[in-house]
């Protein structure tokens, strides 16, 4: 039996690691164009993101981004961000290059580089303590 709650509303979830400054940043940078895309961000760092990650969650620094999808299906990765490239500015022209022969490909490939490297490329953000 699948341990995750069944997405209820009309929204998808992508779980995001907060700590990574990429990350945040491309997550504030959609926030602020999002149009209709459904979307509602939930940090990897959250009890949230345990629940709906079930046994898919692991302790620690998350290797790619999550999409949870309406119908609960999870999707990693590249594959998280496509269902939103539609809406977003230049998001039509990164799909084209993705229908390109060996474009998906290519796209997983430099997803998997960034994700492995984004804290020694674009380091952490602070975490404050609060007591």
């Amino acid at each position: 039996m699948d341990p995750r709650p069944r997405q209820a509303n009309s929204e998808s979830l992508l779980i995001y690691d907060a700590r990574c400054r990429l990350c945040v940043t491309a997550k504030e940078a959609i926030e602020q164009r999002e149009e209709g895309l459904g979307v509602r961000f939930v940090p990897y760092q959250s009890e949230e993101a345990v629940r709906c990650l079930g046994n898919e969650y692991r302790p620690g620094r998350p290797d790619v981004a999550f999409l949870v999808d309406r119908n609960g299906a999870i999707h990693r990765g590249l594959d998280a961000f496509i269902p939103m490239l539609p809406g977003l500015r230049g998001g039509r022209f990164f799909l084209g290059l993705l229908r390109l022969p060996l474009g998906r490909q290519l796209g997983k490939l430099l997803y998997r580089v960034v994700a492995r490297y984004r804290y020694r490329w674009f380091g952490e953000v602070p975490t404050h303590d609060r007591g």
